[in-house]
């Protein structure tokens, strides 16, 4: 925790760099956002750290204070849940653990996907690999980069609107525990847990109360209401089931580069917010300018 309480500005509590599915280096994350005037960052790559400190380094010259943080892949059934775990220890065994468990299913998930894709399209793993950062975390993100290199589609989002969407019959799931877990190994790594994108599937997909109310008797901080890709039916509930549980509300606009059109810091979350998950976090603490 830190020394003194953090002065905090708005925030953006969720961009990825090259570390996992971005396509900037940490540094170049940082420079943007100098460039969208954000007062902080948080750097959330999926299931790993080793960005956290490149981008502590950019500190000083962009002015710009950087929330060290992960996207945890976590599934429910069939189900895909993401949770954004901020101010994490790195080192805590028990995370440690599960996120190169989770990574290595993500290769082996990778190799299969590109494997059926290939007795189709004129693709391989070594096109993959041409489009993946030394030590990536390597995902469908970089698959879709390959489908572009080929000519096989025109943009990353082309790729999984089509070859990669589910109705294609390529892809397939990788290892991930269960949200409740994802939740007591991020309180455990002494972090700040976040249910990620809740709404992208409309109102009727939003998370159920029952199963919500177990999350925040775990610890669940809150919820990131304010994204992108939340469909607007569902924001209300969400707003709704936040009030009901005791859950903050966060803003974030998940950048990827030019991996996705979000832009950097077109939503973001609140000061108040952002000084309350600086207070709870334990593990890591904000580097400041």
């Amino acid at each position: 925790m830190s020394e003194a309480p953090v002065a905090a500005g708005e925030a953006d509590l969720h961009a990825h760099s090259s570390v996992s599915d971005g396509t900037e280096t940490p540094a170049e994350l940082m420079a943007q956002a100098a460039a969208a005037k954000l007062w902080g960052v948080a750097l959330t790559d999926h299931d790993a750290t080793s960005g956290w400190a490149e981008a502590a380094a950019a500190v000083p010259e962009t002015g710009v204070t950087l929330i060290p943080g992960m996207e945890l892949s976590t599934r429910d059934g069939f189900t895909s849940v993401h949770m954004l775990a901020y101010l994490i220890d790195p080192l805590d065994a028990g995370l440690l653990a599960e996120t190169a468990r989770i990574r290595e299913s993500r290769m082996t998930r990778a190799e299969e996907i590109v494997r059926r894709i290939g007795r189709d399209y004129d693709v391989s793993w070594d096109d993959v690999l041409a489009q993946t950062a030394e030590g990536a975390t390597i995902g469908r993100p970089h698959i879709a980069d390959a489908l572009v290199a080929r000519g096989l589609v025109p943009t990353r989002s082309a790729a999984f609107a089509g070859i990669l969407h589910p109705r294609a019959g390529y892809a397939q799931p990788h290892y991930a525990p269960d949200p409740l877990t994802g939740v007591r190994l991020i309180r455990a790594a002494g972090g700040v847990p976040v249910l990620a994108h809740p709404g992208t599937r409309g109102a009727e997909r939003v998370i159920p109360p029952d199963r919500l109310a177990r999350l925040a008797q775990a610890g669940l901080f809150g919820l990131e209401v304010d994204h992108p890709e939340n469909r607007e039916d569902a924001k209300p509930r969400l707003r709704e089931l936040a009030a009901q549980f005791g859950l903050a509300v966060t803003g974030s606009s998940d950048y990827h580069g030019t991996g996705k059109p979000n832009r950097l810091g077109e939503l973001r979350t609140s000061p108040d917010v952002v000084e309350r998950i600086i207070a709870q976090g334990h593990g890591s603490t904000p580097v400041t300018p």
